[in-house]
């Protein structure tokens, strides 16, 4: 009686295996209405860009990349993103430790105020930055009395990008931070850990993965903006273009090949921190599995 109510009540086993209760027919349709979505809109235009750079041959691609403008561009990207990362990585940090472990008031509107730049337009916030600091902005005068030039400028594309960028290290910490709680913290506190060595030796290895996974985001979009540094950045050639703003230049003269080539270094760039985004993710899930596996030590009589 009871194997018949056993299986009369279980699903099948191929079911029980597949996770779902739908046709076949259905999940494979699924699946490759995926494949053919990421190859149409992902694959073909990044072998696309490739293609285009090598169109007129190997030393066309490598002369266009010799360009002083071009090289120009290249640095700046690095400067902008070498600044702008270490910023957010210190503010990131600093606000979600103050909003997951800490009950004051305001929290809400920090937390909103995090948000900000996914629901503002990278332009607007460009626009804004002019608005500020630009010949006729609120600081311009003041400005261009003390020779300090920000708008049209590197400092300007600076403060951008960190505008556009700085919620992406936050975002990866907070839900991460409140889902650890303030146990370990406490614990070591009561133990006579200061707030740094607190935040060093408990804090900072529990939340490492998290973070170089939002220093990666943070780094990816930082080098890859275009919006609001275009409106801050005044398209001056060798001085303040960005790689995404040289690419527009030369698409606009004609160049496809140039253009087509420093593309292909943001593409490059891309793949690159996709794979260190991947091996993150694989050293994570690793080291969560080897701790899942490790027995718990026995207490010594």
């Amino acid at each position: 009686m009871s194997t018949t109510l056993n299986s009369l009540t279980s699903p099948p086993a191929n079911k029980v295996q597949a996770g779902t209760t739908e046709a076949r027919w259905i999940r494979r349709g699924l699946i490759g209405l995926a494949l053919c979505f990421m190859f149409l809109f992902l694959v073909l235009p990044l072998a696309a860009v490739f293609t285009e750079a090598l169109r007129k041959g190997l030393g066309a691609y490598l002369e266009a990349l010799k360009e002083p403008d071009t090289w120009s561009a290249i640095r700046l990207t690095l400067i902008t993103a070498a600044v702008a990362v270490p910023l957010n990585l210190v503010f990131g940090v600093a606000a979600a430790w103050a909003i997951a472990k800490y009950e004051f008031w305001g929290k809400s509107l920090l937390t909103t105020l995090v948000d900000l730049p996914f629901s503002v337009s990278p332009v607007v916030a460009g626009l804004v930055y002019v608005l500020m600091f630009g010949a006729q902005g609120w600081f311009g005068p003041w400005l261009q009395a003390n020779d300090i030039k920000i708008v049209f400028a590197v400092p300007g594309i600076i403060l951008a990008t960190v505008f556009v960028t700085f919620p992406f290290i936050a975002r990866e910490l907070i839900p991460l931070m409140q889902a650890q709680g303030n146990d370990e913290e406490q614990a070591a506190i009561v133990l006579g850990a200061t707030g740094w060595q607190t935040f060093w030796r408990v804090t900072l290895p529990n939340i490492k993965w998290g973070l170089l996974y939002g220093v990666i985001l943070c780094n990816a979009r930082a080098m890859g903006e275009f919006g609001a540094v275009s409106v801050v950045s005044g398209h001056i050639r060798g001085q303040t273009n960005t790689m995404p703003l040289h690419v527009e230049i030369l698409y606009n003269e004609y160049q496809s090949v140039a253009a087509f080539a420093v593309a292909s270094l943001l593409a490059l760039l891309a793949l690159v921190t996709l794979a260190v985004k991947s091996f993150i993710e694989w050293r994570h899930e690793k080291e969560l599995s080897a701790s899942a596996n490790t027995p718990p030590e026995r207490p010594t009589p």
